[in-house]
């Protein structure tokens, strides 16, 4: 009988780095992250987001966050995928962090995005599940590129980039919120400017999901 990392490989992904964990999203794990959402990502006079996802009225957005996820799990695929993670500290859900990719087996680059739920901010939770997070994709999953975008008025993002060794590219003037203008500061990250940690990170479950994106036979 299949299970379910059988049909949906991510899901038996585990990045462990130091007290952090990085998991392929279960359901329950879906459920912790979409209850963790709700209860408040940022003060609600901001939005770091691109597509304003925390905006949803109180009570929805909990139900919004396991719908988003579960829509990507369906249409999943090599030439259109969103791989998110549960973030764990200690055995509990503190935040999300994932990568989206177009054409992956051809480009071989993607877009980090990742949130703390706002209890578990400010103390370098952010740039350790970064920093995991790229180990990951550069040495297990065939990634050659990572790109990532932050909104200049979102220093504390920019930061974990900085400090992680992505490198600036171009500023976009985009619409946030409707009839807002908002800089959005392009980033790109290369095997010879990433800056790892101290900690080991260990990787299980990598080789399925290198099939599963499109990477069969080739090499790590």
């Amino acid at each position: 009988m299949s299970t379910l990392v059988d049909l949906f490989p991510p899901v038996g992904l585990r990045v462990q780095a130091g007290p952090l964990e990085l998991r392929g999203l279960s359901d329950d794990l879906i459920v912790e992250l979409s209850d963790l959402a709700e209860q408040g990502i940022h003060p609600p006079d901001e939005m770091p987001f691109y597509f304003p996802w925390t905006a949803a009225p109180p009570g929805e957005l909990a139900r919004n966050t396991a719908a988003y996820h579960w829509g990507k799990r369906s249409t999943f695929s090599p030439d259109d995928f969103c791989l998110d993670l549960a973030v764990l500290l200690d055995g509990r859900v503190i935040g999300a962090q994932g990568v989206a990719a177009r054409h992956f087996p051809v480009t071989r680059t993607g877009e980090t995005g990742s949130w703390l739920g706002r209890e578990f901010q400010g103390r370098g939770l952010g740039t350790a599940m970064r920093r995991a997070m790229c180990e990951l994709l550069f040495d297990h999953l065939g990634f050659e590129e990572i790109t990532s975008a932050a909104f200049l008025d979102n220093p504390a993002s920019l930061g974990v980039s900085r400090k992680i060794g992505y490198q600036p590219t171009t500023v976009h003037r985009l619409q946030r919120r409707e009839g807002e203008l908002a800089l959005n500061q392009g980033l790109v990250l290369t095997p010879e400017t990433f800056v790892r940690g101290a900690e080991p990170v260990r990787v299980t479950g990598a080789e399925a999901v290198r099939a599963f994106i499109g990477l069969d036979g080739a090499p790590a």
